[in-house]
């Protein structure tokens, strides 16, 4: 298996520090609002990576905290008269159920900032201790970054070209424009805790320096986040614990793609950051997974209106087609021979190669064509002496693809009920009911009983020009939505 390491800019065998074990690390979220689609990727592509390491044997312990200490919860919290703990709280039950909703499993631990102030102010005292550290008149706390011989080595950037990126006027007690805050200070109307530097709150880098440690250890497999920490974050969290440790911190960093809303930055300020919430009241979340993986996780995605739709057709398809296959392994499975021209194992091995690639979901999507274009191809062919061996294929295939593509949360919803949601929300943009199209249906039933084709006939351009085709079956007629069918 590899891995690609943004520190060495290349892909990477993967080979964990303990064997059979690996300890990941994913930074979560600032939970000063309703979280967005940018959240929404990076969890469900790091509870992929955790989940597919886990189908691979390894036993996995995947850490996503919750900054819940942070100035912009402080601000937001002043802002609506309310306690920064007690609104924290609340936003991180709103993650939740979002969460929850997007069908995201659960990390194995989420620990919060607040409930590690303690062990935050013993890693600051450590870093004092060895120098890395200094206290400032005011009571602030800063971590002197030229003291660490490879800050920078993240971010490939030089101490030199930092300093082009930073505040030329020095904030008060800093004693180098390059330091960092690893402890703040209180200031009127925040948060604060009793330290031995007075009473004051953790600054951001350490939180996850502090959480990772206590949850994972001194050195851990894999660090993952969005590319926007990069720099400065992860690059801090690196001097904090490699100079508190004196050991790598993580030997593989990943990071996930930013995203974009019609070719712009998501941002507020451009009224173009959409909630997870937002999203899923327009998309079902199957759909949102199914976006997000058809580009790689590392690079970024610009979220076109388009491509939710084509998204769904794609879905639509695919879950019609496992209905189908459904219905003649209910009629006909026996659990003996395939298809002469199955192979057994072919769609786990396409899947695992493309995945013991740096999770190359792309190449997973791209092989869902293939499979479906196979299943209907035998649903085509079917006869009396096909029939067992063609639903014993079906079986092995609908079973390997809900075990597989599960893992990247695919497949998981009843066929029917992904169907119909689907139908409904197409048929609110049409000028017409669910109900008159059964209506419809119904008269024109009644019109072929009375041998009145001409009727017939009319009704059915009548539903085909309000973008509904009628499909006559032996179990009667069945209508679909033509804009469900111009799958691309």
């Amino acid at each position: 298996m590899k891995i690609y390491n943004s520190m060495t800019r290349k892909k990477e065998e993967f080979i964990p520090l303990e064997d059979g074990k690996v300890k990941m690390y994913a930074c979560g979220i600032t939970v000063y609002d309703l979280s967005h689609i940018g959240h929404a990727r990076q969890a469900v592509v790091y509870s992929m990576i955790a989940e597919y390491l886990k189908f691979r044997g390894y036993d996995v312990k995947y850490v996503r905290n919750y900054t819940d200490v942070d100035d912009k919860i402080i601000k937001r919290a002043n802002e609506l008269g309310k306690d920064a703990l007690e609104f924290s709280r609340e936003q991180i039950a709103e993650t939740e159920l979002d969460m929850a909703n997007l069908h995201v499993k659960d990390a194995d631990s989420k620990p919060k900032a607040s409930e590690y102030i303690t062990h935050i102010i013993d890693f600051v005292q450590g870093l004092i201790d060895k120098g890395y550290a200094y206290v400032a008149d005011n009571g602030d706390v800063y971590y002197i970054v030229r003291k660490f011989d490879n800050y920078g080595k993240l971010s490939n950037t030089k101490i030199d070209e930092l300093l082009n990126g930073v505040r030329k006027d020095v904030e008060e007690g800093k004693r180098d424009p390059l330091d960092f805050a690893l402890w703040k200070s209180a200031k009127e109307g925040e948060i604060s805790w009793d330290s031995p530097w007075g009473k004051g709150r953790p600054g951001w880098h350490i939180e996850c320096s502090t959480m990772a440690y206590h949850e994972l250890g001194d050195q851990i497999d894999i660090h993952g986040g969005g590319k926007d920490l990069i720099f400065p974050h992860h690059e801090d969290e690196i001097a904090q614990s490699e100079a508190y440790h004196g050991k790598e911190f993580a030997k593989y960093w990943s990071h996930c793609g930013l995203i974009k809303i019609n070719g712009e930055k998501m941002s507020k300020s451009l009224h173009n950051s959409l909630t997870i919430r937002d999203a899923l009241k327009k998309y079902n979340y199957e759909v949102l997974k199914y976006v997000f993986f058809q580009k790689h996780y590392t690079s970024d995605i610009d979220l076109l209106d388009d491509d939710y739709r084509v998204a769904e057709k794609h879905l639509y398809y695919f879950y019609e087609t496992i209905a189908k296959a459904q219905e003649i392994i209910d009629s006909y499975a026996d659990n003996t021979n395939y298809l002469d021209d199955f192979s057994p194992d072919e769609i786990r091995n396409k899947f695992i190669e493309a995945m013991d690639d740096d999770f190359n979901t792309p190449i997973v999507i791209s092989e869902l064509h293939s499979i479906f274009k196979y299943i209907n191809s035998k649903l085509q062919e079917i006869n009396k002496s096909n029939r067992v061996q063609t639903a014993n294929t079906f079986v092995k295939i609908i079973s390997d693809l809900k075990e597989l593509y599960g893992i990247i949360g695919l497949f998981t919803q009843v066929p029917d009920e992904f169907m119909n949601s689907l139908k409904a929300k197409y048929v609110n943009e049409l000028d017409i009911t669910e109900e008159e199209i059964e209506r419809k249906i119904e008269e024109r039933n009644q019109a072929k009983k009375d041998k009145n084709f001409e009727l017939a006939d009319k009704i059915r351009d009548e539903l085909s020009n309000a973008g509904i085709i009628l499909n006559d079956t032996r179990e009667g007629t069945k209508w679909i939505i033509k804009k469900l069918y111009n799958v691309e």
